[in-house]
């Protein structure tokens, strides 16, 4: 049985879209069957993969409106063991339609539940809000991995997030989990980003992943070329984070 894991930060810039498309192609490359959720109207990490945005005919706009099932919004990309299920601009008008429906917050989870029998990784992207987009995911996710920039205004927010996660543990999803806090654009010649690692490792401790994602510029010239970092340039230090990230979710997930 697979796990369905959101990464969700309503801060933008954070590296959320970045771990999203680099975890499930990590995940990937180590030999797991994934499957990557793009909830965020922005479509980042769809057109991030190589599928091209304005040819998608069915994605995350007509799973939540269950307008299509979700193995015909499936979509298979380049990376090995890596499909995804894209975004369209259309997904802004999502929270409108949805909002005097029933049971709004669940669409996704009944969408998706039977895929976790397919796959052994399920990740969503989320967009930078903690609307009815990311409220769903929570919703569907078993677990939530939060990305946190290493600049000044790192944990500006993060008592929002929790908070939200709670009420949705409370609420809709009894078993959502923390799967792990992960400090992104890390410079180590910087010593505030050396401060926010400290910060957070102090108030957080076992929550926050051992593997920090550091600046790298192939990382960020990767979503041009339509590819992850493992396609793009498996030996650059992005791609050695993110398969680090990988492992240790792996790890974390045998116990």
């Amino acid at each position: 049985m697979g796990k369905i894991i959101a990464i969700a930060n309503q801060k933008g810039g954070v590296g959320k879209t970045t771990t999203s498309v680099n975890l499930a192609a990590s995940l990937g490359a180590l030999e797991k069957k994934v499957l990557l959720i793009d909830a965020d109207p922005q479509a980042n990490a769809t057109s991030g993969l190589g599928v091209d945005v304005d040819n998608i005919v069915s994605g995350t706009y007509q799973l939540l409106e269950h307008t299509a099932k979700a193995e015909d919004t499936i979509v298979s990309t380049s990376s090995p063991n890596l499909d995804i299920i894209p975004a369209h601009i259309d997904l802004v008008a999502i929270e409108i339609e949805l909002v005097d429906k029933k049971e709004r917050e669940y669409m996704l989870k009944k969408a998706i539940h039977f895929l976790k029998n397919s796959y052994d990784y399920i990740l969503i992207d989320c967009a930078p809000s903690l609307g009815l987009l990311t409220l769903n995911a929570l919703t569907a996710a078993d677990s939530v991995i939060i990305p946190i920039q290493c600049e000044y205004f790192a944990l500006e927010g993060l008592g929002k997030l929790l908070n939200t996660i709670k009420s949705v543990q409370k609420i809709h999803n009894a078993q959502l989990d923390i799967e792990g806090l992960l400090l992104t654009m890390y410079d180590a010649r910087l010593r505030l980003s050396n401060q926010v690692v400290e910060e957070v490792k102090k108030h957080f401790s076992d929550m926050v992943f051992d593997s920090i994602i550091q600046r790298n510029v192939r990382l960020s010239e990767a979503p041009s070329y339509g590819e992850s970092i493992i396609d793009y340039d498996v030996s650059s230090k992005g791609a050695t984070n993110y398969l680090s990230l990988a492992k240790e979710v792996i790890t974390k997930n045998k116990g």
